[in-house]
């Protein structure tokens, strides 16, 4: 699959984090847990020697995911985007219509999304909502819950 992954700068700083701490502290740790349980004798029934087996095999895997993920990625330097359209990268804050809630959440790559830091997928519903609108207008979104409509407020980027 030649899919490309959009991801802010932040974003892709933070997979390269996370792939050389697998690779420079994970990796060598794994790597002498296999050795030191080798040492302990019968393999078969050696539980520190098959724990350390399943988490080199994990720490494998998601190295290689990340650097798959990493070499499609579409790196998009949101300082350089303005404007008061929401598209990729906008921090959009929102108030919700029936309880005047206001939340701001910034729209990223699903590589990147996560709800706790405010940080929406692209691919999510409220962003795809989103796309395209302007500070001022209100967007209908279909949620779990039913629909919400939410009013932007401001659209930012940095």
């Amino acid at each position: 699959m030649s899919d490309k992954y959009p991801l802010t700068s932040d974003g892709f700083q933070l997979l390269e984090a996370e792939l050389k701490h697998l690779k420079s502290v994970e990796r060598p740790a794994v790597i002498k847990a296999i050795a030191e349980a080798r040492q302990h004798g019968d393999l078969s029934e050696n539980a520190e020697y098959h724990a350390a087996r399943e988490r080199q095999s994990f720490i494998e895997g998601r190295v290689a995911e990340l650097e798959d993920k990493m070499a499609r990625a579409q790196i998009i330097d949101v300082s350089k985007l303005s404007g008061d359209t929401v598209k990729f990268g906008a921090t959009v804050t929102l108030v919700d219509e029936d309880t005047d809630e206001e939340a701001t959440y910034q729209i990223v790559g699903e590589l990147e999304a996560d709800v706790n830091k405010g940080r929406l997928a692209i691919t999510a519903p409220i962003s795809r909502a989103l796309i395209g609108k302007q500070t001022g207008d209100s967007v209908e979104v279909h949620t779990p819950k039913g629909e919400k409509a939410y009013e932007i407020l401001k659209v930012r980027y940095s």
